[in-house]
C-alpha cells in the first residue's frame, strides 16, 4: 500500500471567520465572506479528502477500508478512528463562551440525546459524538482569548472597580464560584442591562486598551449588534475569566471543563477528534446553560502559556493522550529522515517540500497537506525554506 497521500482539508464558513487568512494560506480566491476554519481530519461531519488512484475519497472512508494505516498503538487505544483533528482558525469576531466535556460526560450525553431521538444535524443538539475534546493551540498572530476562571480575589477586584458591579463583588465575597456563576448565567435581560448598560454607555466613543475587559464587552456587544434590552450573559465572563494575550508562536492547552472563548487572531489548533461544544453565550448557536453548569470546571487558574518552539524540530508539551503537535523548520536543500509509528497528518505552513516514502513522492507547497500511514519511513526535503507542522500521537 502507498504510505503517503495528498490530503485536502474542508473549510467551515462560520460567521465569526475572516475572509483573507485561510484563502491566502491555501492560495485560493475568496468566494465567501467568512473562512473560519480549515479542518484536516476524519470527523464524520466534515472529513478531509484523500487522493487515492487519481480519485478523492473522504479520509474516514479511506480509514474504514485501510484500518492498518492508523497503526497498532492507535487502533489499540482509539479503535478504527483517527484520534485527532488538526485545524487552522481565523478568528475575526469573538467565538462563543464554551467548554468541552470529559470522555465519560460525552458518552453519557451522546447516548442521552440519541435516546431522545434528537437528530445529529439538529441545531439544538449539544453532543455530536461520544468523544472528549481536549485541545491545544499555537498562535499564528497576536491572539486574544478567555481561559478559565481568574483567582476569586482578582474577580472581586475587577468587579469592585466598576460601580454597576460592586454589589456583585460583595456577593462573591460571601459565595462560592459555582453558585455565583450560576446566578450570573441565569440572570434575566433586565438584570443584565443594570450590570452592563452603564459600562457600555460610559465607554462609548472611548479608545480602550485590549487588556481592559471593558474593551471586549463593548467590542463584542457591538459586533453581535446586541440591543440594550437583549444583552448576553456571556458578556459578564470578561470580568470572571482570565484574559490571555498570546504572541505569535506561543500556545495554550484547554482541558475538559475549562471555559474559554477565542476573541481575535489566527491559530493552529489540534484536538481530540470531536465536535462536542457546550456553549454558554455570545453566539446565535444553541446555548445549553443547564449542561454548561453541570460540566464546567470551577477551579481558579493562572494560565500556563506554551513557549514558542526553541529549536528547528520540536514537539510541544501537553498532557494530551490523543494528540501531539510537532513543528519542523527547514532550509532549502535540507533533508530530514522521519518515522511514523502511527498515522500522521502533515501541513506545510510556509515554503515548499518534497515528501518521499519508498516509491511514493509528493511535492507540497504552503497550505498543502499529506496523510502519512503508520509504519512509514519518510523523508522531508526542503525545496524552499519554510516550516510545517505534523499532527500525531504522543511518543510513548
Amino acid at each position: 500500500m502507498t504510505s503517503i497521500y495528498k490530503l485536502t482539508g474542508t473549510i467551515q464558513h462560520y460567521v465569526w471567520g475572516g475572509n483573507q487568512y485561510i484563502p491566502n494560506l491555501l492560495n485560493i480566491n475568496a468566494s465567501n465572506p467568512h473562512y473560519a476554519e480549515l479542518w484536516l481530519g476524519a470527523h464524520s461531519s466534515s472529513p478531509a479528502l484523500i487522493e487515492q488512484d487519481q480519485h478523492t475519497i473522504p479520509l474516514n472512508q479511506f480509514l474504514q477500508q485501510n484500518p492498518t494505516a492508523l497503526g497498532q498503538q492507535s487502533k489499540k487505544k482509539f479503535g478504527n478512528r483517527l484520534p485527532y483533528l488538526l485545524k487552522i482558525l481565523d478568528v475575526k469576531q469573538p467565538l462563543s463562551i464554551q467548554l468541552h466535556p470529559t470522555k465519560q460526560q460525552a458518552e453519557l450525553g451522546f447516548a442521552r440525546e440519541n435516546q431522545q431521538n434528537i437528530p445529529l444535524t439538529d441545531s439544538k443538539r449539544t453532543y455530536k459524538d461520544d468523544n472528549h475534546k481536549p485541545e491545544m493551540m499555537i498562535a499564528l498572530s497576536d491572539f486574544w482569548l478567555l481561559h478559565g476562571f481568574k483567582p476569586k480575589s482578582q474577580i472581586i477586584e475587577s468587579l469592585k472597580t466598576r460601580p454597576s458591579l460592586t454589589a456583585l463583588a460583595q456577593q462573591l465575597a460571601q459565595q462560592n464560584l459555582a453558585d455565583f456563576y450560576a446566578h450570573i448565567m441565569q440572570a434575566d435581560h433586565q438584570q443584565l442591562a443594570q450590570w452592563l448598560q452603564p459600562i457600555l454607555e460610559q465607554n462609548q466613543g472611548k479608545t480602550l486598551p485590549l487588556t481592559d475587559p471593558d474593551y471586549w464587552v463593548c467590542y463584542t456587544a457591538d459586533s453581535m449588534q446586541l440591543a440594550p434590552q437583549k444583552l448576553d450573559a456571556g458578556l459578564m465572563c470578561f470580568y470572571l475569566f482570565n484574559l490571555v494575550h498570546l504572541k505569535t508562536g506561543e500556545g495554550i492547552y484547554q482541558a475538559a471543563g475549562i471555559p474559554h472563548a477565542y476573541l481575535r487572531g489566527q491559530n493552529i489548533e489540534l484536538m481530540a477528534e470531536s465536535d462536542n461544544v457546550i456553549r454558554g453565550g455570545l453566539t446565535p448557536k444553541h446555548i445549553d446553560i443547564a449542561e454548561l453548569l453541570k460540566v464546567i470546571d470551577y477551579q481558579e487558574i493562572t494560565p500556563t502559556i506554551i513557549s514558542p518552539a526553541p529549536q528547528a524540530v520540536y514537539t510541544y508539551p501537553t498532557p494530551a493522550k490523543d494528540f501531539a503537535l510537532t513543528q519542523i523548520c527547514y532550509q532549502q536543500g535540507q533533508q530530514l529522515q522521519r518515522q511514523a509509528i502511527n498515522a500522521e497528518t502533515l501541513l506545510v505552513m510556509q515554503g515548499k517540500i518534497q515528501l518521499t516514502s519508498g516509491d511514493s513522492s509528493v511535492e507540497l507547497t504552503q497550505g498543502q497537506s499529506a496523510f502519512i500511514c503508520a509504519e512509514s519511513h519518510y523523508q522531508i526535503e526542503g525545496l524552499q525554506e519554510g516550516y510545517l507542522v505534523i499532527a500525531k500521537l504522543p511518543d510513548e
